[in-house]
């Protein structure tokens, strides 16, 4: 099996002595693991590698944290570190002892002791920022992006068109291979091992995800329900989020559908993109849009396999757009930045929308997504609300599947989709 390269493994290269302790989040099977083996096998600096997958390791970890560290020299990495939270307070100890001795002793930098791997679950994060703020570095991993599988460069997706217009674009595909893509995902089992069907990979993954994480979460009463949970997300996938309409669809009270969208969203399967709103914007809805974060396990939930089928129903533009998305999401966390502080979405009460806006260097970047080749001026009647928010107003765009760059009009253009 031949390794592919993560955007992310250069960007935690470049943090690597910035901070004592390294992390990085995201979903299982993203290749958190694999991207830290590739790390320790090729840098210059030795370093050592335990799991805490290993039970016996977990129980040591657990009931003796400081006899366990001191088993290993650093720097080491220690993978599913959430499986023994009681070492964040001893790896703190750690850190500022070296600190110490590096300020009153030795002189030596510190430099990165711990690389941590594990998923995001709220209490882990709250015991993060709590034991170790100042001291770690926290990066999200998602499954691949659409340029990491195509092996080119990538940076945060900021829509300044004559940046764009000296991008490699991605290599171009039909609608109908786009929705092939979309249905098989972008998990690395699936392009590692093109024996597994992809519908038996997510049937796995998902007995996988509640046996492996959602237990060690909450006690879920009724599997079947917290399934039918997981595809009703998935049908809404690009939606603004409504609890109540599905707590009645699944028979489960709103207080549940919010602790289990807390789960889905920290475990990384899902996104909840928030509106855009300041004090300048009075009528702006406050509900989030909710994303999933692989349209391939999105489109097993909801039991589409054939991209021809898909591509024909109602459900293939939110899939569309949750395909782009989701990318443009990629794009950033893979650089290390914060999506949450750039990407929004806009809709007020006068049902003016717009699907995503980009906030970079205080400038605002509309963005349309459309499923078509051709969308008209339609596409950018909603543009004209950014002049509500006091930031400066940057070119719009409209994503969809024309097949080169071309202007609308003096400050928007049609941007085809390859250039994500």
């Amino acid at each position: 099996m031949e390794y592919k390269n993560r955007v992310l493994e250069n960007t935690i290269k470049n943090f690597i002595g910035k901070y004592p302790i390294l992390m990085i989040t995201g979903p299982r099977q993203v290749g958190k693991k694999t991207l830290l083996h590739h790390l320790t096998n090729t840098t210059k600096q030795k370093i050592n590698f335990v799991s805490l997958g290993d039970m016996l390791l977990r129980t040591q970890a657990n009931e003796d944290p400081e006899l366990f560290l001191r088993n290993y020299e650093t720097p080491l990495v220690i993978d599913e570190f959430q499986y023994a939270p009681k070492l964040l307070s001893y790896l703190k100890i750690t850190v500022d002892e070296a600190r110490k001795n590096a300020l009153f002793e030795n002189k030596k930098e510190v430099g990165t002791l711990y690389y941590l791997t594990g998923s995001q679950v709220f209490q882990t994060m709250k015991n993060v920022s709590e034991s170790l703020a100042g001291r770690v570095g926290i990066f999200d991993l998602f499954a691949f992006s659409n340029r990491e599988l195509e092996n080119l460069e990538e940076e945060a997706f900021i829509p300044n068109i004559s940046e764009l217009k000296k991008k490699t674009p991605q290599k171009r595909l039909s609608t109908t291979k786009i929705f092939e893509r979309i249905i098989k995902g972008s998990y690395p089992e699936v392009y590692n091992d093109t024996n597994i069907p992809v519908e038996h990979y997510y049937s796995s993954y998902i007995r996988t995800y509640i046996e492996r994480d959602i237990r060690e979460i909450i006690n879920v009463k009724d599997e079947n329900k917290f399934v039918k949970f997981l595809s009703s997300i998935a049908a809404r996938t690009g939606q603004e989020w409504n609890a109540s309409k599905v707590g009645s669809e699944i028979g489960i009270d709103n207080k549940t559908v919010e602790e289990w969208l807390s789960i889905l969203k920290n475990t990384g399967i899902l996104y909840l993109l928030q509106p855009y709103a300041n004090n300048n914007v009075k009528k702006a809805i406050k509900r989030p849009k909710i994303y999933f974060m692989d349209t391939g396990l999105a489109c097993y939930l909801t039991g589409y396999n054939d991209a021809k089928v898909l591509e024909k129903t109602t459900y293939s533009g939110a899939i569309f757009e949750t395909f782009i998305v989701s990318e443009i999401i990629k794009t950033f966390t893979n650089k290390g930045m914060d999506p949450r502080k750039h990407i929004y979405f806009y809709r007020d009460s006068n049902q003016k929308e717009i699907d995503l806006l980009i906030l970079y260097n205080n400038k605002v970047y509309p963005i349309e997504i459309k499923k078509s080749s051709n969308p008209g001026q339609e596409a950018i009647k909603n543009f004209e609300v950014v002049k509500k928010f006091n930031m400066e107003i940057e070119n719009g765009i409209v994503l969809c599947l024309t097949k080169e760059i071309m202007a609308i009009d003096d400050h928007n253009y049609y941007v085809p989709i390859e250039y994500i």
